[in-house]
């Protein structure tokens, strides 16, 4: 079930099952689970059959990467190019000095200028592995909103755009709801977020013609005041379409693993432990990151998906293998898939483990193995590596630890002069002394 927008600000439900796309966009947005709701759907689908249409997505820069969180956008716009419309990639480098309140508890960290642009960088990389950027009509352009945010006098901003938002719309806002419900403090600052990314939309129609905005469904509020802007200002007809919230079948918010966020470039998380992070996807979500997260032709998607028992564990490989090409090139999710099935089915060593620097000086003396499980990434603390110990699921060169107050030495060291810690079945790093 979906919300549609007709109109000014009627709503209405529309039932996706009785829409039959026109457009090859949505058709395979339809086919793929990418549509949680949209503003005037019909009319999106006429325009997306006859023209190309500019579209764009928002990103913040508050780190150097984005992560898996921020991939189903990414996807989109992948297959936006594909099916012929020109992607816009937006970087908040405006935006991103107020902080985005959306599904906060708390204001963000500010963030330097020089913080800024080096994360805008960092960025930049992750969208040239999924999209094509140029100078031609379906080729992807990136954006700065600092390029007119800057400019803006805020007497003249407040007279144009303030009489067309009213605080008591934006108070019914889930952005602003969450933090009053929670009677945690909203600053004026935050507050302006919803404002300034209406008028990005207007600022977009206007230098590159955008008439659809994408983003997750937390977005949904603050896309329809841009689309409201955009036709009370300029009476131009422009469109929203979100994406549904994308959890893991434990619940857990899509975007982290047990270690930490997954990130899409290899210099915050490597190739190898990417590609894992896919092969430990739960039974339960195959199917549905298939259809998201790989270009697979849903036919074969619908095979695999049916997979039961242990042979689900090659579509699980398959998911591994076609997200992390796309992300890090077919090279490296070869040498993945291969290191993998050493460490787990051979129970031999590989050079392209995730490995951990520890000076030789320390595990001459002795280290504790609760602190190196924390230090290589596979707890999250000394209790919880105590635990693992306890419940025999923690090993050294493949040989379970059994003391929970055991040190690690310069003895254990393989003949390849590096110590295999592991936890589980599926998660394992080399110790190499320097």
């Amino acid at each position: 079930m979906m919300r549609l927008i007709i109109g000014k600000e009627k709503t209405m439900a529309n039932d996706l099952d009785n829409f039959t796309p026109k457009s090859d966009f949505l058709k395979s947005m339809m086919g793929r689970g990418y549509i949680h709701q949209c503003t005037d759907l019909d009319a999106l689908d006429s325009k997306l059959s006859k023209t190309v249409v500019p579209a764009y997505i928002g990103f913040d820069c508050t780190a150097t990467s984005l992560h898996v969180g921020s991939l189903v956008q990414i996807m989109m716009l992948r297959h936006l190019q594909k099916t012929g419309h020109k992607p816009i990639v937006l970087m908040g480098g405006g935006t991103t000095r107020i902080g985005d309140p959306t599904g906060r508890d708390e204001s963000r960290r500010m963030l330097t200028d020089e913080d800024i642009n080096t994360n805008m960088a960092g960025i930049r990389t992750v969208f040239e592995k999924y999209l094509t950027f140029g100078d031609g009509p379906t080729d992807a352009i990136m954006v700065n909103n600092a390029d007119w945010l800057d400019q803006l006098s805020y007497i003249d901003f407040l007279r144009d755009m303030g009489p067309h938002f009213t605080i008591n719309r934006m108070l019914t806002f889930d952005s602003v709801k969450l933090r009053l419900d929670r009677e945690q403090p909203m600053t004026f600052l935050e507050f302006n977020y919803m404002i300034l990314q209406a008028y990005d939309y207007l600022e977009l129609g206007r230098i590159h013609d955008c008439a659809l905005q994408l983003g997750g469904s937390d977005q949904w509020g603050n896309i329809i005041n841009g689309v409201e802007l955009n036709r009370r200002v300029d009476r131009r007809e422009v469109y929203g379409l979100t994406t549904p919230l994308v959890t893991l079948a434990s619940g857990q918010k899509m975007g982290k693993s047990m270690s930490g966020a997954v990130w899409l470039n290899d210099d915050m998380l490597s190739s190898y432990d990417f590609w894992q992070f896919w092969r430990n996807t739960a039974d339960a979500d195959v199917g549905k990151f298939l259809r998201l997260f790989t270009e697979l032709p849903l036919a074969e998607i619908k095979r695999l998906e049916a997979l039961e028992g242990s042979e689900i564990n090659e579509a699980k490989k398959i998911l591994a293998n076609e997200a992390t090409s796309m992300c890090h090139g077919t090279e490296a999710a070869r040498i993945a898939e291969n290191t993998a099935k050493q460490a787990f089915e051979q129970k031999s060593l590989s050079a392209d483990l995730p490995t951990v620097i520890v000076a030789k000086g320390d595990l001459d003396n002795g280290i504790a193995v609760s602190d190196l499980y924390v230090t290589g990434g596979l707890t999250k603390s000394k209790g919880e590596a105590r635990r693992l110990i306890k419940q025999g699921g923690a090993r050294i060169n493949d040989e379970k630890i059994s003391d929970g107050e055991a040190t690690i030495t310069l003895g254990h060291l393989n003949n390849e002069g590096t110590i295999k810690l592991s936890a589980g079945k599926k998660k394992h790093i080399l110790i190499k002394p320097e």
